[in-house]
């Protein structure tokens, strides 16, 4: 699949000069994001609408790919911290590659330092797998240092390795010395550098910060990921993360976090409707409801999703939007389920959330590896129960197909946001 970024093209000033090459071709302003700019989808989109079985949704994004030559950006593809199927997630390069990607919507989750700066970090305790602080002198503030995997005599792993670095436990300044490389660690490891090689065989190491190379994997503030995301026309989805520290953090509350994030984008001048905050906790979003109404319109409350059993009710759906909730976003297995011929239709929960007025966004397209299920038959995590509807890569676009049509979702958060770019458009989806 096209990877391919004029932030990788080169090194040093020619890699800086071709960024800013590649931000001045992009639109000024959110509003102007569909109309001006056409997006760069690269192979793998026509690959999995070539590889569908044959069916009318195939022969209708076939007919699409022969007829368009410029494809454009849209909302309804949300880059889930970047495009971290290939460029390490939260990172400049990664954001870049969204946006050209035709995401209309980009995500920083936030997340604070010692000093109580907000910066982009899918926890506040990632570190040892999204940089390379174990590889510098900043490993000496990990919470827990990298201990490494212990075996018995026949080679049967006893404890796998492990290490805890937080951004609470080093300042803005350090936070930004550090690289962003592809989130993952190998449990058998012996040392740092083994420990640090963890990436999947289905994802890739090439625009890794981890590789050494200077230019690669820009760690960013917010403040910094909201001025990016303005210059590159696209709408904004922080997500406020829940603290790995006890709250307050040295006088600071949840509420003053809550705010914080929310004023960020208030003194950066972005519109409310060009943002969607999200929390999985509800007291965050009815903070939001209560102190910041015009963002909590478009404030998106997360759900873990973690068994269909777990699922929210009827009831429940309808008590959440009394209390100002508007948008419901759980992982897509909590979307979908098979009806008696296995065939992908909407779920018991989508039916009845749409019933209680709520909209839905769902996460996350192209995070789980081959969907196909190889040999074993499990596609992973966000398609538990569905297995026997996916049989081939193509099968993601009939899963996208659903959850557009069927469940009517306003939103779909991807790992690769090419693939749900290319979707929109051939669908004429905002």
């Amino acid at each position: 699949m096209s990877a391919t970024h004029a932030m990788q093209a080169g090194v040093g000033g020619w890699a800086a000069a071709a960024a800013m090459a590649a931000m001045a071709a992009l639109p000024a302003t959110a509003a102007s994001a569909d109309r001006d700019f056409a997006a760069q989808l690269g192979p793998r989109p026509f690959f999995l609408a070539d590889d569908m079985s044959d069916s009318p949704l195939k022969a209708e994004l076939q007919a699409c790919m022969a007829r368009t030559t410029a494809y454009k950006r849209s909302a309804f593809s949300i880059a889930h911290r970047g495009a971290p199927l290939q460029f390490p997630e939260h990172t400049q390069e990664s954001y870049l590659a969204a946006a050209r990607m035709g995401a209309g919507v980009l995500e920083c989750d936030v997340t604070f330092t010692k000093d109580k700066e907000l910066v982009c970090r899918h926890s506040q305790n990632d570190l040892h797998t999204t940089t390379n602080i174990l590889a510098t002198p900043l490993a000496a503030t990990c919470v827990k240092p990298f201990t490494p995997a212990t075996f018995d005599a026949a080679g049967k792993l006893l404890k796998p390795a492990s290490a805890e670095c937080r951004t609470s436990e080093i300042t803005l300044a350090e936070f930004k010395s550090l690289r962003g490389k592809m989130d993952a660690a190998n449990p058998r490891a012996t040392t740092v550098a083994e420990y640090l090689a963890g990436t999947p065989a289905w994802r890739t190491d090439l625009y890794s910060g981890a590789s050494g190379q200077a230019n690669m994997g820009t760690l960013l503030s917010l403040r910094e990921s909201i001025a990016l995301f303005k210059r590159l026309g696209v709408k904004q989805t922080p997500e406020l993360k829940a603290p790995a520290v006890d709250m307050p953090f040295d006088g600071f509350t949840q509420d003053a976090y809550a705010q914080k994030m929310i004023d960020a984008f208030t003194a950066a001048g972005v519109p409310p409707q060009d943002v969607y905050p999200q929390s999985f906790q509800l007291r965050d979003l009815l903070y939001w409801v209560k102190n910041a109404p015009d963002f909590s319109r478009q404030a998106v409350f997360l759900d873990e999703g973690r068994s269909r059993a777990a699922l929210p009710g009827a009831e429940q759906f309808k008590a959440w939007r009394e209390q100002g909730v508007r948008i419901w976003a759980p992982p897509i297995h909590a979307l979908l389920e098979l009806d008696a011929q296995q065939q992908l239709v909407p779920s018991r929960a989508a039916r009845e959330a749409r019933a209680a007025g709520l909209q839905m966004i769902t996460w996350s397209l192209e995070r789980s590896g081959f969907i196909g299920g190889g040999a074993q038959g499990n596609p992973g995590f966000f398609y538990q129960g569905l297995a026997p509807a996916l049989k081939r890569e193509g099968d993601v676009l009939r899963v996208l197909d659903v959850l557009a049509q069927g469940v009517g979702v306003i939103g779909v958060f991807s790992d690769w946001p090419a693939t749900v770019s290319f979707y929109a458009h051939c669908k004429g989806l905002p």
